[in-house]
């Protein structure tokens, strides 16, 4: 999405996650400030059950003189703009619109289109703002405010900076010209002296199951972020894995969850935690939610809410079986054979759009974002629903057989692939030429009986996730080629061996 699509529009609304944090704002802030200089005049809002408390954030607003309004309700704006959050998710309160745009980094499987700007491999929405005014022209040098809210928001999400992903962070660290004082006096203004007490008191009384690795602490009433950042000190302890922090608020629970394992996803956790009672979501180490007190009543009755957690956690770890590619599977005995039906598929060489070496990123239907490198031996594969996936050439040509014609299947998704060098998009389906699978080409497989994660080839620190009736799918000569597939596409794609 560019910004100027933004343009076609007069009615416009920004509207913030609830209880907003400094990436949030810098980047609502971007938008605000383009849209003024395109001679519109949008409204920079924020809504839920807290208005921002937060010291920080209040010096952030008031140093800038940042436009942000809290609000209740909102009168079905022309354009409602959503930034640091996604319209629709449990963090932030639904208004009516006529029409919506996105901007975020969060995966929520929800991908790019027209209309949102979604850049789930990179630490902060600022930084996203940040490179689409520069796409624009937009002359950040002079405006000092915007530069600052835009830094601070990337400061603050990548741990000071000491997460940064993305060569265009540092582009963008480089770039601006910003307040340096203000951005000190808002680095050392995290806490109150209550707030600093109310985490010192936390921290005295926290539980911690040391066969789990897990910490669940309860917290007095606070701002919502004051709840992250005691989990980002207690993630920093040598026997801690995962910690849940939680206070009662209005109505119900706040909770936030820290993670610093690959194998259990911060936001996985917290969906887990709030399924049917709540919400929650986040980034694979980083993620909260929300429980309603009622809904959790009408379920659990007068069960502790602390014992909730740990049996919850507890239930959550024995839900899963986790799978290493890198371990391979050896033993076949509860696989079965099956052959790949002769259907026409897309293939591209990962040098026809990239250069040898270049890193790009590639996303499943289901959201899963993996990682891989341009060269001669990778190709990208286009599924029977389109659904794009790596293939070593060697693989391909045991596989499938060129016909040299162009690829002109049409899907409800258009895949596509980004790069990590020059962070641009490019749609799969105009490179794709056509490819028939070869007879007799086969796999082993099996159907999944719980939920699985798959650390594949691919992909060492991210899983993919399948649920029970996927097939956990492996070559049939290469134990450490192992996958999932969906059941919907296997189904359709597989046929098994006769016996």
């Amino acid at each position: 999405m560019k910004l100027s699509t933004l343009e076609n529009y007069n009615d416009i609304v920004i509207q913030m996650h609830d209880n907003p944090d400094a990436d949030a704002i810098g980047s609502g802030y971007a938008i605000y400030r383009y849209l003024q200089s395109k001679g519109k005049s949008p409204r920079l809002v924020y809504s839920g059950d807290y208005i921002i408390t937060k010291s920080n954030i209040k010096i952030l607003i008031k140093e800038l003189k940042l436009p942000v309004e809290y609000i209740t309700s909102l009168d079905n704006p022309e354009l409602l703009i959503t930034v640091d959050c996604q319209y629709g998710e449990g963090n932030v309160k639904y208004f009516e619109a006529q029409n919506v745009a996105v901007i975020d980094h969060h995966n929520t499987g929800k991908l790019s289109d027209d209309m949102a700007e979604i850049r789930s491999h990179l630490v902060s929405c600022s930084t996203i703002c940040f490179d689409m005014l520069r796409k624009e022209g937009y002359d950040l040098k002079s405006d000092v405010a915007l530069s600052t809210a835009l830094y601070y928001g990337l400061y603050m999400d990548s741990n000071g900076f000491g997460e940064l992903r993305h060569s265009l962070e540092r582009d963008m660290i480089d770039e601006l010209i910003i307040d340096k004082g203000l951005i000190k006096k808002m680095v050392h203004s995290n806490f109150t002296i209550q707030e600093l007490e109310t985490a010192g008191i936390a921290l005295i009384r926290y539980s911690f199951d040391e066969n789990r690795g897990v910490s669940i602490i309860k917290s007095k009433p606070c701002d919502p972020n004051i709840l992250g950042l005691i989990g980002d000190l207690v993630l920093q302890v040598d026997s801690i894995n995962v910690c849940v922090i939680y206070n009662e608020c209005n109505g119900g629970y706040k909770l936030s969850v820290r993670s610093c394992v690959t194998d259990v996803a911060a936001n996985d956790v917290a969906k887990y935690l709030t399924e049917g009672i709540g919400n929650g979501g986040g980034h694979n180490d980083k993620a909260g939610g929300y429980i309603s007190k009622k809904n959790y009543e009408n379920k659990y009755g007068d069960m502790g809410i602390e014992l909730y957690f740990f049996e919850r956690v507890n239930a959550y770890y024995e839900s899963y079986d986790t799978i290493y590619a890198k371990d391979g599977i050896h033993d076949n005995t509860d696989f079965e054979l099956y052959t790949k039906l002769p259907y026409s598929y897309g293939y591209i060489k990962s040098t026809d759009i990239f250069e040898k070496g270049e890193e790009f990123r590639m996303r499943s239907l289901e959201g899963v974002d993996v990682y891989v490198v341009a060269g001669e031996d990778l190709y990208i594969m286009l599924g029977y629903y389109g659904e794009a996936y790596p293939i070593k050439r060697d693989k391909f040509l045991q596989k499938y057989r060129e016909t040299n014609n162009a690829y002109t299947k049409e899907f409800e998704y258009n895949p596509s692939v980004r790069s990590m060098k020059t962070d641009e998009t490019n749609e799969l389906i105009p490179y794709a030429k056509e490819c028939i699978c070869c007879d007799g080409a086969k796999i082993l497989a099996k159907p999944i009986e719980k939920t699985t994660k798959v650390f594949t080839k691919w992909e060492h620190d991210r899983y993919i996730q399948g649920e029970p009736g996927d097939m956990l799918c492996k070559s049939v000569d290469d134990d450490y080629d192992i996958y999932l597939i969906k059941w919907e596409v296997f189904e359709v794609t597989y046929k098994k061996e006769a016996e």
